[in-house]
């Protein structure tokens, strides 16, 4: 294992985080892209000892496909209205995939491809469904634009080479069909060099791994514990490489028809900016700097953005259990959009955030500008010229 595999080239602690007025997801910021982030229910067959204990059951909580499927098609009918006609779903839990419908609601989005300008589909997973389950999975997602799956690689579960080895194979079978895949690997502070070297094991197999801070309960901060070397680690973690460009071999994928800006900064950027700089930030100055994975934010504590004027709720929504609430964001405290029983409302414009901290990676990446800031969000966003932070 040579040195530049182990440290990223680009140093993140050099990032201002403190004089930072906006950031986002690239793909949301220059695209039409409307996400949906849904626990399919809390059921998992996992009992991890650092998993929040509201984060999973040991009830099968599972809302009927046929709801689901409904949803899915209320959704895209209030984001059509607002302009948007791309999509990402992102599905978690829970472990997602013993939803009993699972596969169905894969199909469904599927079939809705050829009327989008683009879908892509994603799953947070433990991967511990068969390898069969797997091959009719890389099946199932072959319409969509894009898939991907964050794996939760948990060691206390997967705690031989052989079990390890069967975890790589599975995802190296969905990289071989074109599926982008990312290892999440929680760093307990006591088993840290442990999980260090099973990374290296994951990383030297072409499979990129991302090094998460384990949060306190509250999951608003980092627990203590880490030592100077170990945070170093965290902060600069692993190179993010294109291995599945690499190795995949049978999937080819439609092409997307993005409603973008004129000059379509994301295009160009690409020339300039690495693939996996995923996320954007701007300073004070008007100065551009970029990070791989908002799973970082955490390490640095950038997390606080109340007051700041947040795309969710607009362009993004979660739908989590027991309670089939639909939010604006996992860590939003105010009133839900409504419920996937009952109905819902989207935001018709970007809203001010109320909540102290975000605790979830996929709600601070959302697009958000601090209060004031005459800062687009969306391609052709004039919406800070209503802001009530600029009404006389």
């Amino acid at each position: 294992m040579t040195e530049d595999l182990k440290w990223s080239e680009y140093d993140f602690t050099k990032i201002p985080f403190d004089d930072l007025v906006s950031v986002g997801q690239r793909t949301m910021l220059y695209r039409d892209l409307f996400t949906v982030s849904w626990l399919l229910g809390r059921f998992c067959n996992y009992r991890c000892s650092y998993c929040w204990p509201y984060a999973r059951s040991d009830r099968k909580d599972h809302r009927p496909t046929e709801l689901c499927l409904r949803t899915i098609d209320e959704i895209k009918r209030q984001a059509r209205d607002n302009g948007f006609n791309s999509f990402h779903f992102s599905l978690s839990g829970g472990e997602p995939t013993f939803h009993p419908g699972y596969l169905d609601i894969l199909r469904h989005l599927a079939d809705d491809v050829p009327n989008t300008n683009y879908t892509s589909i994603h799953m947070t997973s433990n991967c511990s469904r068969p390898m069969k389950w797997f091959e009719e999975y890389v099946e199932r997602v072959k319409p969509f634009h894009r898939a991907s799956i964050t794996a939760s690689l948990h060691t206390e579960h997967l705690n031989t080479v052989d079990k390890l080895q069967d975890f790589a194979d599975k995802l190296i079978l969905c990289q071989e069909n074109d599926v982008q895949v990312t290892i999440n690997q929680v760093m307990v502070p006591d088993w840290f060099e442990r999980d260090w070297e099973n990374a290296l094991f994951f990383h030297e197999q072409g499979i990129n791994v991302t090094l998460k801070p384990q949060s306190d309960p509250t999951a608003s901060r980092v627990v203590d514990g880490y030592t100077g070397d170990m945070l170093k680690r965290l902060w600069n973690g692993m190179p993010q490489r294109a291995y599945t460009e690499e190795k995949r071999k049978w999937a080819e994928r439609p092409k997307p028809n993005f409603r973008v800006d004129k000059d379509d900064k994301y295009l160009h950027q690409q020339k300039s900016v690495p693939w996996h700089m995923q996320v954007e930030f701007k300073d004070s100055k008007g100065k551009t700097w970029y990070m791989d994975q908002a799973e970082r934010f955490n390490a640095f504590n950038f997390n606080k953005f109340c007051g700041w004027e947040c795309s969710s709720g607009f362009r993004s929504i979660i739908i989590r259990e027991p309670d089939g609430s639909i939010k604006r964001s996992y860590s939003c405290h105010d009133a839900p959009l409504g419920n996937i029983e009952t109905g819902f409302k989207l935001f018709d414009k970007p809203m001010p955030c109320t909540t102290q901290s975000c605790v979830s990676s996929a709600d601070s990446k959302i697009p958000k500008r601090r209060a004031g800031e005459k800062i687009p969000l969306f391609p052709g966003d004039k919406t800070y010229e209503e802001s009530i932070f600029h009404s006389n």
